[in-house]
């Protein structure tokens, strides 16, 4: 069974590199955003590299995780595990919501979109400095600004089984909340899926292998 990641928002598949996984691991890259496209029209659009004809699973991390819901709701995965994410809108903080409907994001210069690097170190918990540094050197700030919009403005109450969560509990960003089947990792941040990839990497293949 092959595995198609997504990562987390700005992030790319450097954030898998951590991961030591008995399955075969094909991470998504990902794509522009047209004008005025939604995240329904833009995982349709990212999913068509996604071979549907072999049995796969679904990973993604922070945002990447929204995607591979929506993902999800077109595609049959065997399996969809959301790595310091949410399955729903409910999951997420509340002020997340009032941010979407205000759409006061839009009106938000670029440049505003890349903190300062202390900042974002402390937001994110990374403890890999080294590596959190290079990816938002290469981070394109108008896709993180698209991402926070439609991030944002996520709507979606849809529930399915298949899905499991990994959630730090001192995650800033997206910390555990729900119903969805979830498993903890004590101490764990938003950057968990390198910082905690040892820990991950047991989860998910237990995971896999009992699918």
């Amino acid at each position: 069974m092959k595995i198609y990641a997504i990562s987390g928002l700005g992030a790319d598949q450097r954030v898998f590199n951590h991961l030591t996984l008995d399955f075969e691991l094909i991470t998504i890259d990902w794509i522009t955003p047209h004008q005025n496209e939604h995240i329904k029209e833009y995982s349709k659009r990212l999913s068509s590299v996604i071979d549907t004809n072999e049995a796969f699973c679904l990973i993604g991390v922070s945002f990447g995780g929204l995607i591979a819901t929506e993902i999800s709701k077109m595609l049959q995965p065997k399996k969809v595990i959301l790595i310091s994410s949410a399955q729903t809108k409910d999951e997420l903080r509340p002020i997340y919501n009032w941010v979407g409907k205000s759409r006061i994001l839009k009106f938000i210069p670029t440049f505003l979109f890349n903190p300062p690097r202390f900042l974002a170190k402390y937001i994110m918990g990374a403890k890999n400095s080294k590596l959190f540094y290079e990816i938002l050197d290469d981070t394109d700030f108008s896709f993180v600004k698209w991402a926070l919009q439609e991030f944002t403005a996520w709507q979606n109450t849809a529930r399915s089984s298949r899905v499991l969560k990994i959630n730090g509990t001192k995650d800033k960003l997206i910390p555990p909340k729900g119903t969805t089947r979830t498993k903890l990792i004590e101490g764990g941040e938003h950057f968990m899926i390198v910082d905690n990839a040892n820990e991950i990497s047991k989860i998910i293949n237990f995971e896999l292998r009992n699918t």
